[in-house]
């Protein structure tokens, strides 16, 4: 295989640029990994690091930690209960510099190519490509010594979860993050974002749930030509979200795509054949795509859905103009009340498959630590906390009686002020006070014992229980490439993938009519569509071993 490098230009770009971290805490010499430092680290590390219990350290250190931010989360992570009060417990200050989720990519690549990144990146979101390149390179730090000896949650883990280990093990054969790792029984959580209709309307229109793609069109068309919210306008919104993709890894798996879940939108297998598909250009595809441009053409989903992002999105579904969306939870975003999660929808083929369905490890890279941290061994230890029982519960639920309450039978429940605040706030609004897990890639573990999210909320487990009938077969975790793979997927892979999500988007629009399919089908093989699923193959090769 050849090797390509596109990226080159980009990193000088970087380097070249205007820093945007600054005052990271430690390693400013950037001699590398405080693991592997040599002089009188080691006896600090031994006189000030405690290897079990509480505080972490004895003198207190501090660190700087590249961290993404969604819009239901604060603006000052450090004030918050969970982060105030772990400062203490652990004698360690983290300084979390925010960067929203949508800008999350273009930062954290100019400041890794650029060199002057901190001590950690936390909620991050690095992909397996982020860690294997950086890795190698020695941005990334390699944990597998350091988890042996400082991490016994996350060591459990690995052993009571094996997919754990094969979905963290880089081609090199080395850990170089923790991941957000969720209970693969959580089945609500795995869902994660539902695609939701509002109950009360389809009363009001005498219709049955649908379960078809059919019957979930002819919802949607009853929804605008209805005044259901009763003011004498016709402001219903049928279909909103953020951006087309939501909805169509929702709805594919009526055309029978998309049967390996979430972590592979791109690669699947065909069930006729038992080979590895690429999804995007199969004629099934196209189908998906001419249900989504007639959604849109006739005006079924919202105008604004290529630019509705988080709170503006919710802030428009608060007037209570949604006929169906995608998010979490309707009430706790959007404090709106009556909405019900769809299962699988029947497609016109007869397939019905449940695709919304992420990997348990949905994070390879919720958390690395780089090699300008003088102090990994505390890190590791720092993180390690939130996947034992007793960090995951602090983390989720804070405190007792303070953020929550405990029932007799040892069941958990937040405190008034936050599931039913007396200030109108809505159930995010009210947790953003004390917590930070909200909108989602956090590293830790998740089990529905301590997570009380919306995910947890009843109309949320019964989606979950629509959906096990149906749900995708067999999931795959992300696959991990070699450094080579690596160059190829981050360049001529990119292209494809980018091409192919600017396309389909003209596709839905009406920019690109379908009379043009099979030149933009023709278009991704000359990009090298046979080699990219040499690539992938030989890597679902190594997975499978």
């Amino acid at each position: 295989m050849k090797k390509w490098r596109k990226w080159t230009s980009v990193a000088l770009t970087a380097a070249l640029g205007t820093s945007m971290l600054a005052g990271c805490g430690g390693g400013s010499d950037g001699k590398g990994s405080g693991a592997n430092k040599e002089g009188d680290k080691g006896s600090e590390v031994a006189s000030n690091l405690n290897k079990t219990g509480f505080p972490i350290v004895n003198e207190p250190i501090e660190l700087t930690f590249f961290t993404g931010k969604s819009a239901t989360n604060g603006n000052k992570f450090e004030e918050t209960l969970v982060w105030s009060e772990y400062e203490k417990m652990s004698n360690m200050k983290i300084n979390f510099q925010l960067i929203p989720f949508e800008n999350l990519t273009e930062k954290r690549n100019l400041v890794l190519a650029g060199g002057d990144y901190p001590d950690a990146f936390y909620s991050a979101r690095l992909s397996s490509a982020d860690l294997i390149r950086y890795g190698q390179q020695g941005v990334f730090i390699k944990l597998n010594d350091l988890i042996d000896e400082y991490a016994p949650n996350f060591k459990k883990l690995l052993e009571t979860y094996p997919e754990l280990r094969k979905g963290l093990t880089m081609p090199d054969g080395n850990i170089y993050s923790f991941p957000s790792f969720y209970d693969s029984e959580f089945l609500p959580m795995l869902i994660g974002t539902p695609l939701w209709i509002k109950q009360e309307w389809l009363e009001k229109l005498n219709m049955s749930e649908p379960q078809t793609i059919e019957e979930f069109y002819q919802y949607l068309k009853a929804v605008k030509e209805t005044d259901l919210n009763g003011n004498g306008q016709a402001d219903e919104i049928p279909y909103s979200g953020a951006g087309v993709g939501p909805l169509i890894d929702q709805i594919k798996g009526a055309w029978g795509l998309g049967n390996r879940g979430l972590g592979h939108k791109y690669v699947d297998v065909d069930p006729e054949t038992n080979e590895l598909r690429f999804i995007k250009t199969d004629p099934r595809y196209k189908e998906v795509l001419e249900f989504m441009h007639k959604l849109y053409s006739e005006g079924l989903i919202d105008s604004e859905i290529f630019t509705l992002k988080g709170s503006s999105l919710y802030a428009k579904g608060g007037e209570g103009v949604f006929g169906a969306t995608i998010m979490p939870n309707p009430k706790t975003l959007m404090n709106q009340d009556g909405y019900i999660g769809l299962g699988a929808l029947k497609g016109p083929h007869g397939d019905q498959i449940y695709s919304h369905i992420k990997v348990p490890m949905v994070h390879v890279g919720a958390f690395a630590i780089t090699d300008k941290n003088e102090h990994p061994e505390e890190t590791v230890r720092w993180m390690d906390h939130f996947y034992g029982d007793e960090g995951a519960k602090f983390y989720f639920m804070g405190q007792k009686d303070v953020t929550y309450t405990e029932t007799a039978d040892g069941k958990l429940e937040y405190i008034d002020e936050i599931t039913n605040n007396p200030n109108g706030l809505t159930y995010d609004q009210a947790l953003a006070k004390y917590f930070t897990w909200l909108g989602g890639s956090y590293p830790g573990f998740v089990k529905e014992q301590y997570f009380k999210g919306s995910e947890t909320l009843p109309e949320s487990i019964e989606t979950g229980k629509k959906a096990e009938p149906h749900r995708v077969p067999e999931i795959w975790s992300s696959f991990n490439y070699t450094e080579e793979e690596t160059e190829f997927m981050s360049s001529i892979g990119s292209d494809i993938t980018s091409y192919v999500n600017e396309t389909e988007a003209k596709f839905i629009n009406g920019s690109l009519p379908f009379s043009e399919w099979d030149k933009y089908v023709s278009t991704v093989e000359k990009m090298g569509l046979d080699e990219y699923m040499k690539v992938y193959k030989e890597a679902y090769e190594r997975y499978n071993k």
